[in-house]
């Protein structure tokens, strides 16, 4: 295998690639689950009205489809900046292990929002979330926009992903 830093993406880098890579492989991580969970007011809505968008939460059984984007060696330090500022609401860089098509596992830094940080909306019926989602709108565009985007891109993958797909039923 070529040598270079893995990212993997399982929200809005699943279509917006706004960096150099060197390669993209379907790719998934075991124990962890979408939930649109995390707030935006950065991208996806604004403050006194934030959008939702996913980050990922334990859960021992659950797959969690996505893209993993190895990165040169030399555009590790520029990419990596990049994304610590396009995903700064909130969002860490975690490691995991990563298992790519054709049964190899690769460690990789995937960016998570957790409950302890301040734009961290956690649960809520569907339905309030769908509701929440239709409101708002961000610099980035309508956070509808984004449901639409992430489910899109997981029927391209050939992934399920019944949190994501109810909420796009919703709006």
């Amino acid at each position: 295998m070529s040598a270079g830093l893995w990212i993997f993406g399982y929200g809005s880098l699943l279509w917006k690639q706004d960096f150099p890579f060197a390669e993209a492989r379907s790719a998934w991580v075991l124990g962890w689950e979408r939930r649109f969970w995390q707030g935006s007011t950065d991208h996806r809505g604004e403050p006194g009205n934030p959008g939702r968008v996913v980050t990922l939460v334990h859960s021992a059984s659950a797959v969690c489809h996505g893209v993993a984007f190895r990165l040169r060696p030399e555009e590790e330090t520029t990419v990596l900046d990049h994304l610590d500022r396009r995903e700064r609401g909130g969002y860490v860089r975690e490691d995991v292990d990563v298992h790519l098509t054709g049964a190899e596992r690769v460690p990789a830094i995937l960016y998570r929002a957790d409950e302890s940080n301040p734009e961290f909306i956690g649960p809520a019926r569907m339905a309030a979330i769908a509701e929440q989602v239709r409101c708002a709108r961000g610099p980035s565009g309508p956070n509808a926009e984004y449901v639409r985007r992430l489910a899109a891109s997981l029927r391209d993958l050939g992934a399920v992903d019944p949190h994501v797909f109810e909420l796009e039923a919703l709006l």
